[in-house]
């Protein structure tokens, strides 16, 4: 569904930024902006700027930025269609009637097409499920203890005896076979045809935090290969940046997070009330997947399998999560593998005491750590304390680094002075221990290249411009948009300079030009750059004199050095030598 740009601009209008990215990120109002921590990167100190005088985000840690639609879709996975509609909704902006003529069902994106692809091949599954087909896959989920409840809530099925089935059903339904390949639910080959993978298992339909099937687990019934089996990616199921089960406990109220291993130790979780409960998808657990969860609570309980594959897989993720700002505690799952079996033995109650004792990941580590050492060898002790102090290196922190040091050094009867001797020496010939360098909030790393001066004054300008509009007027006839060297600069610049033309500066719909993500994050960092910190009105003044030069001085230049291929960069050069002569000495007064 396309919409008019009067409506898209009528949507965007009508949703304050702010209001908006508020409601998924914790903000501070510093000066003129809001900051908080960036929900599109791993960060514990706050770069994540938001504007809304000019109604644009920008994230001066990971470049991320654009308006209000490229927030939406960025962060729930949106197509652009879909952000205008969900906020349409949010502004009670009513919409035009979707046309569902058979052009206009062509006009659809093919991300909608896959979406509706998926939510077919689900409800084929539910209903196979459910029928004497899928009988042996009926049994096998009711001796898992499942109820017929928990089957509804999670849309089990299953994939019948025949690969051929559901793609029949699919192509009845009207979609064709490229989309059904492309969705990943089945492939050609010269023998059979057009079939799919899915066959003789029981089907978990894998959904997004919007509750859109987006991909599917299947779990062979007998002695098949391979036990379980999952989509591939597709342009819909991106498994790093989803997890299984994150549609329900995002709504779970909880102070936290139980992360699993398997679909199956999820819906178990959730049939005895742990609706807190995800699970990865098929692969290890990924930093993408880290920051997902941080949107939701800060805590991660893990409940990974008890044997040596699980407590492995879980020291890896005690790492991720630590470097997204997380606390990670460990459950002890033990005599029993897993919580699907843990709670099948012990029960709801019992469960909730392991989550109490739940070890703090630190010392689970160093437990974990102390098995791989002979601790009645003086020599095997030793390398075991080096190797606390290797651990502890990794904190970034100072106050946190010596909190666990006492506290570890207390538990393991360890001299504090010795083990912060280890420490401060593992530190000094390694710089572990040296302090993570982040961005500071609106401040870039320096960079000196001719190249970056260049684009910094440009952007410094524009900035200044958007900030004191009444100068755009004093400028004007020394600046134009073909002194921005950098094409996306030029664009925006073009548009921005017709707008103040009409007195309407509109820095958000400048960014819905651009197509491109990038762009649109290109665009957003324009618009936000730090002005410098200036105290007199003469030190301002001779500020913006300088970087209205600099950009001059730079467009002169550029223009020169193209006159060799370009006929019409030798009469731009020339018109750009006579004005950085006038500006040069001109006064530009900034009352």
């Amino acid at each position: 569904m396309y919409y008019a740009e009067e409506i898209v601009e009528e949507v965007r209008t009508r949703n304050d930024i702010v209001e908006v990215i508020g409601g998924y990120v914790r903000l501070q109002k510093k000066g003129s902006r809001y900051w908080g921590l960036c929900p599109f990167h791993n960060e514990k100190s706050p770069s994540f700027s938001v504007n809304g005088d000019m109604q644009v985000y920008h994230c001066f840690g990971c470049g991320a930025g654009g308006n209000v639609y490229t927030f939406m879709m960025n962060y729930e996975n949106y197509s652009f269609p879909e952000a205008i509609r969900m906020l349409a909704e949010r502004a009670g902006v009513a919409l035009p009637q979707q046309d569902d003529s058979q052009e206009g069902r062509k006009r659809e994106s093919r991300r909608a097409r896959l979406l509706e692809v998926n939510k077919a091949a689900a409800k084929f599954f539910y209903f196979q499920l459910r029928s004497p087909h899928g009988e042996i896959g009926y049994r096998y989920l009711k001796k898992r203890e499942l109820t017929d409840e928990t089957m509804r809530k999670f849309g089990l099925g299953f994939a019948g005896k025949d690969g051929a089935n559901l793609v029949k059903y699919l192509r009845e339904k009207g979609f064709e076979d490229d989309l059904i390949q492309e969705a990943g639910l089945a492939s050609h080959s010269e023998k059979y045809g057009l079939t799919s993978q899915f066959w003789n298992r029981v089907m978990y339909p894998i959904q997004d935090i919007n509750n859109r099937v987006i991909g599917f687990g299947g779990r062979v019934m007998g002695e098949g290969e391979p036990k379980y089996l999952n989509s591939p990616e597709t342009p819909v199921f991106d498994k790093r940046r989803n997890l299984y089960g994150l549609n329900y406990a995002r709504r779970a109220r909880s102070n936290n997070i139980i992360l699993c291993e398997g679909y199956m130790d999820v819906i178990a979780m959730h049939q005895a009330g742990f609706g807190q409960a995800v699970a990865s998808l098929g692969t290890a657990f990924t930093s993408e997947q880290a920051a997902l969860l941080r949107r939701y609570a800060q805590t991660v309980l893990l409940a990974y399998d008890s044997d040596g594959a699980g407590v492995k897989a879980a020291v890896r993720a005690i790492g991720i999560l630590r470097e997204a700002g997380l606390s990670g505690k460990v459950i002890n799952m033990q005599p029993y593998k897993d919580p699907d079996e843990f709670m099948k033995a012990l029960g709801k109650e019992a469960f909730q005491e392991r989550i109490g004792q739940a070890e703090n990941s630190f010392f689970f580590e160093i437990r974990i750590l102390e098995g791989q050492f002979d601790m009645n060898d003086p020599e095997e002790k030793t390398r075991f304390h080096r190797e606390i102090a290797r651990k502890l290196c990794e904190f970034s922190e100072d106050v946190e680094r010596e909190n666990y040091l006492q506290a570890v050094a207390d538990k393991y009867f360890i001299s504090k002075d010795n083990l912060r001797k280890l420490v401060t020496g593992y530190a000094a010939s390694t710089g572990l221990a040296k302090p993570v360098e982040r961005p500071k909030s609106g401040v870039r790393p320096k960079k000196n290249s001719p190249e970056e001066n260049a684009r910094r004054a440009q952007r410094l300008l524009i900035s200044w411009l958007l900030d004191e509009p009444v100068l755009y007027g004093k400028v004007r006839k020394y600046i134009s948009a073909e002194d921005f060297t950098e094409e996306l600069y030029r664009k925006a610049a073009e548009r921005l300079f017709r707008d103040m033309e009409n007195g309407a500066p509109n820095p958000a719909a400048i960014i819905s030009t651009f197509e491109d993500g990038e762009e649109q994050s290109q665009a957003a960092a324009l618009f936000s750059a730090s002005l410098p910190e200036l105290g007199s009105g003469q030190e301002r003044e001779k500020a913006f004199h300088e970087i209205l030069l600099t950009v001059k001085r730079n467009s002169y230049e550029y223009h020169v050095a193209q006159m060799g291929t370009d006929v019409g960069a030798l009469a731009q050069a020339i018109e750009g030598k006579k004005a950085l002569e006038e500006l040069a000495r001109t006064h530009i007064s900034l009352d």
